[in-house]
């Protein structure tokens, strides 16, 4: 009898196994000559040599599966395994936390979550890096432009078109003095990038993204620490860029290698920059639109995807008309 052994370090054994070990016991039930055996990160496999060379095929696909879209469901298990059926005490999900209902899936997050371009202006965007390298997308709170290019960076790491994603902000502070907050400046920076890890928790598994974190395969910084780089074969995204002095945009701008892709996020109606300076998105905005290879998408009010009610405050407040 022959040996097979196989590491899963790669995925998330939860959403491979599924709930229950259902998916594991569909997979033992479509190979009946084979014993499989798992244990931690690690599959063996035990069996006739063709019979094994035809099961690694096929796990091998379902492991690439998984992968690239953490999620897998019964209809998945049916096409990788060439079963005309197979059953289970799960229905044919679609994952019940799914929020969002129209739009193509831009890339399945942590626990089957999947994240979609639900507004015009979303899709937008989608299609826009498709065809060009750097990409402003601006409008107000709320209308999921952060969250859409976060979304973008990851599928780009997923799919392999990058090595790295890095995400940044300027340190600026809105109404607060960083200078009074606790800790080292690790602890004092870390406020202002909380909704790009926010984004980036929706869409990679904990243990995985706490790798790519230390790995530096994902790196949150602040603007400042861009200065002096060249950044290449990666996906940048510098979110609240209405807070980025001329200078500041420019630098950052200029850091870009030649097989990267820049988003740069911002909402002109809240700038948090001293009122003697001027933001350097206004700047870049006017000089930047006729430029091939740079695209700019204007979401509005009508992008707002968070409570109906933030519609409304930003009307009232004038932020949108």
């Amino acid at each position: 009898m022959n040996e097979l052994k196989i590491s899963i370090e790669q995925v998330n054994p939860a959403v491979l196994w599924g709930p229950n070990n259902d998916h594991f016991e569909i997979i033992k039930k479509q190979y009946p000559k084979l014993k499989l055996v798992a244990r931690g990160s690690e599959v063996k496999v035990l069996g006739d040599e063709q019979e094994l060379t035809v099961f690694n095929d096929k796990f091998s696909q379902l492991l690439q599966h998984v992968e690239k879209f953490d999620n897998l469901n019964i209809t998945d298990l049916e096409r990788i395994f060439g079963a005309k059926k197979v059953t289970s005490a799960l229905p044919a999900e679609q994952p019940a936390n799914d929020k969002s209902t129209t739009g193509e899936v831009i890339v399945f997050g942590h626990n089957g979550v999947m994240v979609k371009a639900r507004t015009a202006n979303q899709r937008r965007m989608v299609t826009s890096i498709n065809t060009n390298d750097v990409l402003f997308a601006i409008g107000p709170a709320g209308t999921g432009k952060t969250y859409t290019a976060v979304a973008l960076a990851v599928r780009a790491l997923k799919n392999k078109e990058i090595k790295r994603i890095i995400l940044t902000r300027p340190a600026v502070e809105a109404g607060e003095n960083l200078g009074f907050l606790p800790g080292d400046l690790k602890e004092k920076i870390d406020p202002y990038l909380r909704p790009l890890y926010d984004a980036l928790d929706d869409m990679i598994p904990p243990d995985k993204l706490k790798t790519y974190l230390e790995n530096r395969t994902i790196e949150v910084a602040p603007l400042a620490f861009m200065r002096g780089r060249t950044l290449d074969n990666c996906f940048v995204i510098l979110d609240e860029a209405q807070n980025a002095t001329d200078m500041q945009l420019k630098m950052f701008l200029t850091r870009m290698g030649p097989t990267a892709k820049f988003i740069v996020t911002g909402d002109v109606t809240q700038i948090d920059l001293p009122k003697k300076q001027q933001s350097g998105l206004h700047t870049a905005l006017r000089i930047l639109t006729d430029i091939k290879g740079i695209d700019i998408v204007y979401l509005s009010g009508e992008d707002v995807v968070r409570h109906k009610l933030v519609k409304r405050i930003l009307e009232a407040y004038g932020d949108i008309q």
